[in-house]
């Protein structure tokens, strides 16, 4: 985690949001994490895209190594707004955007709630179709609160086995440590179940009847093990959104950065620059 800092911060409305620029390549690439993780996710993608583009990453309010308080509004709906206010505050008019898992809702509804603009737009096993949530997932949030009381042991040996279920290659263990890291401690415990008790999947039924809408280059890129949001949601969004373009990765799961990054990358590379 050393090797990895966010040092740029933003005050948004529902706390401050630590970012970070690389590179400096002519067009603007906004990468976006997904739950339980943080732009962490993205390093080795960022800087291999950063070759090429200025590439913004930044952990979303309750996440990584921005802010955490109690009663935060981490809601979808709030993410959105969050990242809509960011957009304007960066200056990108139209940025390129890719979008991993709730990162997926919350480009979604900045873009067709609140007037976010993107030349292209990239959905990486993205939460974008009901329904969504593991039984685990759903077993947390009806009893957030009971959660948040478990022994700090406990609280560790699950967000370490929850963690670790995203991976169908297995994850390095210094990267497992990583990803858990934020969510150890006071803070951090009461931090990891308020924000899967506000993971309410009304965000995402709000906006799926808009998807026809969409007018954009967009990718819908998933892994074919993702245990987490299984395969053929990608097809179903591929069929939601018109003109959009559909790429498995064989081998990979929920958390495509970690088990296919070179491959990720390459998808993506062909995605934002087409000619």
């Amino acid at each position: 985690m050393t090797a990895w800092r966010l040092t740029r911060v933003h005050a948004g409305p529902t706390g401050e949001v630590r970012w970070q620029r690389l590179g400096r390549g002519r067009d603007p690439v906004v990468l976006l994490h997904g739950t339980p993780f943080s732009a962490y996710v993205w390093r080795a993608i960022a800087r291999s895209l950063a070759d090429s583009h200025q590439v913004y990453v930044w952990d979303m309010p309750g996440y990584g190594a921005s802010q955490m308080s109690p009663g935060q509004d981490v809601s979808l709906a709030a993410q959105g707004r969050v990242f809509a206010g960011l957009l304007t505050a960066w200056g990108l008019r139209e940025p390129l955007v890719v979008a991993h898992d709730i990162g997926g809702c919350v480009a979604l509804r900045a873009h067709l709630l609140h007037g976010a603009r993107y030349r292209a737009l990239a959905l990486v096993d993205a939460v974008a179709l009901a329904p969504w949530g593991s039984p685990f997932f759903r077993l947390i949030a009806s009893h957030a609160d009971v959660f948040t009381q478990l022994p700090a042991a406990l609280h560790a040996a699950l967000v370490r086995a929850y963690v670790a279920s995203a991976s169908a290659r297995g994850l390095h263990p210094a990267t497992h440590e990583a990803l858990v890291a934020p969510w150890l401690g006071e803070p951090g415990q009461a931090a990891f179940y308020r924000q899967i008790a506000q993971a309410d999947q009304r965000h995402t039924d709000e906006i799926e009847p808009r998807y026809r809408a969409i007018d954009l280059p967009v990718l819908v890129c998933w892994g074919e093990e993702d245990t987490w949001l299984p395969v053929d949601r990608a097809y179903e969004l591929v069929e939601r959104i018109p003109g959009a373009r559909l790429r498995l990765l064989p081998g990979a799961g929920h958390l495509v950065q970690e088990d296919a990054p070179a491959e990720l990358t390459g998808v993506l590379l062909r995605f934002l620059d087409p000619g």
